[in-house]
């Protein structure tokens, strides 16, 4: 059976218009960091092609070595900026910090991932090869809802989210999170669907 971790993990699921609170187990990531606006730094773009070929090889390596087969998962990025708003109203993507990522089952260690950047560095070699690291990612209680439509369009979603923490007697703590569910090469803006995170904390 070919594992698909957004069905059996309960944080890949959000609905539109209904934000909720959950509490997010420990999860291990390929991860690259980065700076600047995603649809014009070089970095970015860099360290997507470094992160892909490696999730594959990865998959690969563990339906051949381990016999456990899975879908790779979509791609995931923490934001974060000196200044709120530039997430909200400015929306100003050159002044966000951000790391990439792409979940990996927990049964991969660093041995497979090492020989997994080996494998990729022989094939292809990509710039930023050298800046992506296995890392786990704890984040505990959140906010999250699903947003559909642009990326550029998600700032009052991304208000209402933390309206909501607020409401619920929460505060943020770590970086904002976004689970991108559909592929802007292929889906309308409109139709785009994004899961938006929040870990939060009691805001006492």
């Amino acid at each position: 059976m070919k594992v698909d971790l957004k069905k059996d993990l309960d944080c890949y699921a959000a609905r539109r218009g209904e934000p909720r609170v959950l509490d997010v187990p420990p999860l291990q990531y390929l991860m690259v960091d980065g700076h600047g606006d995603p649809n014009t730094a070089a970095e970015y773009t860099e360290a997507l092609e470094a992160l892909y070929p490696v999730a594959y090889a990865l998959k690969f390596a563990s339906k051949r070595q381990l016999d456990r087969d899975y879908m790779v998962m979509p791609l995931e990025g923490l934001w974060s900026a000196a200044d709120l708003e530039t997430f909200t109203s400015r929306r100003d993507k050159s002044q966000w910090d951000w790391t990439m990522m792409i979940l990996t089952p927990d049964w991969i260690t660093d041995e497979l991932f090492a020989a997994a950047v080996a494998e990729v560095e022989r094939k292809r070699a990509p710039a930023a090869l050298d800046r992506v690291r296995l890392a786990p990612l704890v984040e505990g209680r959140c906010v999250q809802v699903l947003h559909v439509g642009s990326y550029d369009d998600e700032g009052p979603t991304v208000a209402a989210l933390h309206a909501f923490a607020a409401a619920s007697g929460l505060r943020p703590t770590g970086r904002h999170h976004e689970i991108y569910l559909g592929d802007p090469r292929r889906t309308a803006p409109e139709r785009l669907r994004t899961i938006l995170r929040q870990p939060v904390a009691p805001a006492g």
